[in-house]
């Protein structure tokens, strides 16, 4: 494939230079209509804290149920299907298997799960090849538990420990693998109890806590006892890919987010994904890297992470089940088939176009943003 086959969103002219200056508005808030509250979760006292979080945000729609099966959320079709489970959320407690730490590279040692499942509505979203049954966004109520469960790994992963390269970081865990904690924090209050875990708690060993999102309501999380442990990365890309990102802060907002953060002491990071070639795309993720460089204060610490576009057969379908008129680039015959680490199949782009991108990336990131630390290419 070429390089400038990708189209261009219709009617979209402005650089993204354009969308990351407009106006500051509120942050982008996700208030669930429905939740479902298992009996087992009703039990911790987290589980009730968030209970009285959603109360307070107005949900009138809470059912406590009698046990821990959640009732189906079938609609007569998939599309319906898909809109019930955006709009709800359910308050459960984790199995063994989830709370135990999983190697998640190259982005860090390992993931855990603080909540599965997101509200936004990003077309291009991997979780729809990821996680089963209706995309119910999850939140645990048995987050000290999970959290209790970190120190037994720690010194243990293969990503940044004890690597030359980066091994400073100590373990990194990243809370982010099935969500964006940040999109449901107003309502759990669970990602300001990890971040402040990380922060205070006496770690047999240096660690870090990583996350990334593509919202914006960092104000709660400004005044907490990070002790410089937590990497908030904001995930970002230009217009024409933004706009399958329904129901998220605008890029210019997410910037301005991690500015805050920089500014709070917070280590930061960019992740750009999914990058795709789309009309004059040096040029406009040019304006990306510079829009950012302008956000953020100088000496801050950062890292950048460069994520390719790609799909899987089983995403692909879901995808097209939920976004049926989607101008997303899902076509398996300009792509190169690949396996994953347990054979999955997975549609990238071929090696040259591969090959120019990243070396455009490695050199525009080199130039535009000379202290952030480049961490890795996929």
């Amino acid at each position: 494939m070429t390089l400038e086959t990708v189209p261009a969103a219709a009617g979209t002219t402005a650089a993204t230079a354009a969308s990351t200056a407009a106006a500051p508005r509120g942050p982008v808030l996700w208030t669930p209509r429905h939740v479902l509250v298992t009996a087992s979760a009703q039990a911790e006292p987290h589980g009730r804290a968030i209970v009285d979080r959603l109360v307070a945000a107005g949900v009138d729609d809470v059912r406590l149920l009698d046990g821990d099966r959640l009732p189906p959320l079938r609609g007569e079709d998939e599309r319906a299907t898909y809109a019930r489970a955006k709009k709800t959320l359910a308050v459960v407690t984790s199995a063994a298997s989830k709370r135990r730490p999983t190697p998640i590279p190259p982005s860090a040692d390992f993931s855990f799960p603080i909540a599965e499942g997101c509200p936004g509505h990003c077309q291009y979203c991997y979780l729809a090849g990821s996680l089963a049954g209706p995309p119910i966004t999850r939140v645990y109520a048995d987050l000290p538990r999970i959290l209790a469960g970190l120190d037994e790994v720690v010194g243990a992963g293969a990503v940044t420990s004890g690597t030359a390269e980066r091994g400073h970081e100590g373990t990194t865990f990243e809370a982010s693998c099935y969500t964006d904690p940040l999109a449901i924090e107003h309502v759990t209050g669970s990602l300001a109890a990890t971040i402040a875990h990380f922060g205070t708690h006496d770690w047999p060993g240096p660690v870090q806590l990583r996350l990334t999102t593509k919202y914006d309501d960092v104000d709660g999380l400004l005044d907490l006892p990070h002790g410089g442990r937590t990497r908030v990365r904001a995930s970002v890309n230009v217009r024409d890919v933004e706009r399958f990102e329904g129901g998220t802060a605008r890029v210019g907002a997410r910037l301005r987010a991690l500015g805050r953060l920089a500014r709070a002491g917070y280590p930061v990071g960019l992740t750009i994904a999914p990058i795709m070639p789309v009309e004059d795309w040096r040029e406009r993720y040019a304006e990306l890297l510079e829009a950012a460089a302008a956000q953020l204060p100088a000496g801050a610490d950062l890292t950048v992470e460069c994520i390719t576009h790609r799909f899987t057969p089983k995403s692909k379908d879901v995808q097209l089940g939920w976004y049926p008129r989607t101008k997303l680039d899902l076509e398996e015959s300009t792509r190169s088939r690949k396996h994953g680490r347990f054979g999955a199949v997975k549609y990238v782009y071929d090696k040259d176009a591969m090959r120019e991108l990243r070396t455009w990336f490695e050199e525009a990131v080199a130039d535009r943003l000379p202290s952030a630390r480049y961490l890795y290419w996929t």
